[in-house]
């Protein structure tokens, strides 16, 4: 019996910009950001079923190898996140977003 050793790919992609967990629409900072908050990959898993085990633990192997280029992607995509709230919040109010959409729909009626 042989037992063949070779790298796997890490099993991430880039959809949109934004790096998810391979064949899912899970990202890589939800993966982490549960991770970062003690979570098992077991626990993961359950969290989010597409995910397969072995996959969220590449994730992880990954993360650990390359922590400071994953750190500044993370924190990269998160102030990008937050310019995009911004700038949907400034464009579109969402205070008395309910009041105005429950108006609107008693009007209809």
């Amino acid at each position: 019996m042989n037992l063949v050793i070779e790298a796997q790919p890490v099993p991430l992609e880039i959809k949109e910009g934004v790096v998810r967990v391979a064949g899912s629409r899970v990202t890589l900072d939800t993966v982490i950001g549960a991770f970062n908050d003690g979570a098992t990959a077991e626990e993961i898993a359950l969290k989010y079923p597409t995910l397969a085990l072995a996959d969220i633990y590449a994730v992880i192997a990954y993360y650990l190898r390359e922590k400071p280029a994953v750190d500044a992607y993370l924190e990269a995509y998160q102030r990008q996140r937050e310019e995009t709230q911004r700038e949907v919040e400034a464009r579109f109010n969402p205070v008395g977003i309910r009041e105005r959409l429950l108006a609107r729909r008693n009007k209809s009626e």
